[in-house]
């Protein structure tokens, strides 16, 4: 491991990003072109006193997950990311390799402006890359590991808990819409052994999503309308919104309601308890909507 080329490429990139790049204020007495230090470890995951001793060319070797999490918050490109590996003398990992695995600056700007709207980045395949914390407190936290399992639509057809996620009448509506954005995502990647891997794995397991996959229909997921099952608020009502990347193979989801809507209160009461077990905050919404004389679901 190359400690000294490591610690010089690490600040090289820290000064290139600018506070706004992460939504992270200016400040009067920043000192500093960039990040602060304790400013990248802190969107990395990372404690101050490790990242100041790699940046110094000290310490341990890194892991290949703190590798990733300094990548996505230093905001570095495909490139720059594989650069980073080899001079920790970490080898890419499999999942790594393709661009899939790496999330998009872009994406990755666009998803830190984001504030208290619920917003993650998932790949073509539906496996979460990255969330907020306002996404963390509407869909839980983002699945560990990586591969099919990792996939919300290898989940949705392979294990049932997946699916409590939403309503049981939405569960038709949302099973037909994953297998036709698959099949988009199939045919824009050609010959994919990824792809037909997890096509084979679903056909043999679920004889729902081969019936479906044999329809041959296709439809690109853009906007549509979800109903959320919160453990805390019940069902919350809102629009998924869908923006790609150039390629196709990774895209931001953000959720939205109507001003003046439940979606909308539920939203606002959700950025307020967060991820805390917050007993009897469906009670109070409730409350909320009798006061008002908003009906329920």
């Amino acid at each position: 491991m190359n400690l000294s080329a490591l610690a010089a490429f690490l600040k090289s990139r820290r000064d290139r990003v600018r506070p706004a790049d992460v939504g992270l204020p200016a400040g009067p007495r920043r000192r500093v072109p960039g990040l602060r230090r304790e400013e990248v470890a802190q969107l990395a995951g990372l404690s101050a006193d490790y990242y100041t001793e790699l940046e110094r060319g000290r310490g341990a070797q890194p892991s290949a997950q703190a590798l990733a999490a300094l990548a996505r918050a230093l905001r570095l490109t495909g490139d720059e990311r594989d650069h980073l590996f080899h001079l920790a003398d970490r080898p890419l990992p499999p999942t790594a390799q393709g661009p899939t695995a790496h999330v998009q600056p872009a994406l990755l700007g666009l998803l830190d402006r984001l504030g208290t709207t619920p917003a993650r980045v998932i790949t073509d395949l539906h496996e979460a890359l990255v969330q907020n914390q306002a996404a963390t407190a509407l869909l839980g936290p983002l699945p560990t590991g990586r591969g099919p399992a990792a996939s919300f639509v290898h989940r949705w057809f392979t294990d049932p808990d997946a699916r409590a996620i939403y309503p049981a009448d939405d569960h038709p509506r949302h099973s037909r819409s994953f297998v036709a954005d698959l099949q988009a995502t199939a045919a824009r990647r050609g010959n994919d052994t990824e792809v037909a891997r997890m096509v084979t794995a679903l056909r043999r397991r679920s004889e729902e999503f081969a019936a479906l996959w044999d329809t041959h229909d296709v439809a690109v997921r853009r906007i549509e309308r979800k109903r959320i099952v919160h453990p805390a608020l019940g069902v919350i009502e809102l629009d998924c919104h869908n923006l790609f990347s150039e390629d196709g193979r990774q895209r931001l989801l953000w959720f939205s309601a109507p001003p003046g809507t439940k979606g909308a209160a539920q939203l606002e009461l959700l950025s307020v308890i967060g991820t805390q077990d917050m007993t009897g905050a469906h009670d109070v919404v409730a409350e909320n909507e009798l006061s008002e004389g908003t009906s329920r679901y």
